[in-house]
């Protein structure tokens, strides 16, 4: 027996993931109508589509700023996709807002994990070690590799929880953007300047 799926319903999972009308209907219908269950199937099917995407030239795009109020801190950041219509969307510039708002906020060093220096993560390695001295080398690699996610969680914009959604990741809402755009989304870089520093 399947359920009928109504225009709310495939409204409602629409705004949840941003995927389209007829996807969505036909992750409900394979999904009985259930709801989580069809964001699963989105999600699943969304990931091999934002594979594919995240080949494609981002060439158009944003520069947006943000001066904290009181003046003490600012951000400029550069968000590309693929055409100037993307870039003209309301949603992607309230994204692209949404990015300063973070950096201003937690600080990161670095857009991706391949950006951060060799260098530092060595420091970092040297530093956890020291901190386990006796414990099984087993374990000392697997409480290392533990604490350098959460270096890439300080400094990394990507791995960064979403300061509005701690929930998620940066890097998550990224890829609901994609999915949302149907078009390659990528941070070219950002400077925030800081009062003093």
């Amino acid at each position: 027996m399947s359920t009928l799926i109504t225009a709310q319903m495939v409204s409602d999972l629409r705004a949840k993931t941003g995927a389209g009308l007829l996807e969505c209907k036909k992750a409900l219908t394979e999904a009985n109508g259930n709801l989580e269950e069809a964001i699963t199937i989105l999600r699943k099917k969304l990931g091999s589509k934002l594979d594919k995407l995240s080949s494609r030239a981002t060439k158009e795009g944003l520069i947006e700023s943000y001066i904290h109020v009181g003046s003490k801190v600012g951000v400029l950041i550069e968000v590309n996709c693929e055409t100037d219509f993307v870039a003209r969307n309301e949603g992607f510039r309230a994204f692209v807002k949404d990015l300063c708002l973070q950096i201003a906020a937690a600080s990161p060093l670095y857009v991706t994990r391949e950006e951060v220096p060799e260098a530092e993560l060595a420091k970092e390695r040297e530093i956890a070690s020291s901190q386990l001295a006796g414990k099984p080398p087993a374990a000392v690699q697997k409480i290392i590799e533990g604490k350098l996610e959460k270096h890439y969680s300080t400094v990394c914009l990507i791995d960064q929880p979403f300061v509005k959604l701690p929930e998620k990741s940066v890097k998550e809402l990224l890829g609901e953007q994609i999915a949302k755009i149907g078009e390659n989304i990528q941070v070219r870089r950002f400077v925030r300047y800081q009062l003093g520093s």
